[in-house]
């Protein structure tokens, strides 16, 4: 399913049984590695990462209905070069250890604890309601629109608007990186009511 995903696929969907999100990538991380197609942990997570853009959370409730609970977003964490260069300019020895020991921290933050993905809820089923919660990223905003013809692509951007105009200019942050650009305006301007 993952290497379908990654190849020649506009979108693929599968069942899982998985409680909570991070569940489901560790879950899918291990069937790849128990299938042999990956030895590394954290290159197997990766390569699941990048599949996952939503997860639709279904659950039954003590009637036996079945809805949906949740939708949630993963957003891969893109790795930024941290490390620094400025031990040159430095003039005094200690400078230079301090500089050297900066780096030295960035690269076993990276090796021994690197965050591949942060997952947020983007609608929520609460007290009997769904309540819109946070926006798409643009990445995924941009994806659905290329896959919609005019008139479904005038009714996203009214839904868009609509339920995350005012949230559009939250960031999510994580290892004090900025993981999610805000959001663009689509080429177009939108069409005003008389």
């Amino acid at each position: 399913m993952i290497q379908a995903a990654q190849v020649a696929s506009k979108f693929t969907l599968f069942t899982h049984h998985a409680k909570t999100f991070p569940n489901l990538v560790t879950a899918l991380r291990n069937s790849m590695l128990r299938a042999g197609v990956f030895k590394n942990e954290k290159t197997a997570e990766e390569q699941v990462v990048q599949v996952l853009n939503f997860d639709i959370h279904l659950t039954k409730d003590f009637r036996g209905k079945r809805f949906v609970e949740r939708i949630t977003e993963c957003i891969p964490v893109e790795e930024k070069n941290e490390y620094t260069f400025d031990h040159r300019k430095e003039k005094t020895l200690e400078g230079k250890f301090d500089k050297f020991f900066d780096n030295a921290t960035h690269y076993f933050e990276k090796i021994t604890d690197r965050q591949l993905y942060i997952h947020r809820n983007i609608l929520e089923y609460v007290d009997g309601e769904y309540v819109i919660t946070n926006p798409i990223t643009e990445t995924n905003l941009k994806g659905m629109r290329e896959n919609m013809d005019e008139s479904d692509l005038e009714k996203f951007d009214k839904f868009v608007e609509k339920h995350w105009a005012n949230k559009v200019n939250q960031t999510v942050r994580a290892s004090s990186s900025d993981l999610i650009d805000e959001p663009k305006k689509r080429g177009r301007k939108p069409k005003t009511e008389v």
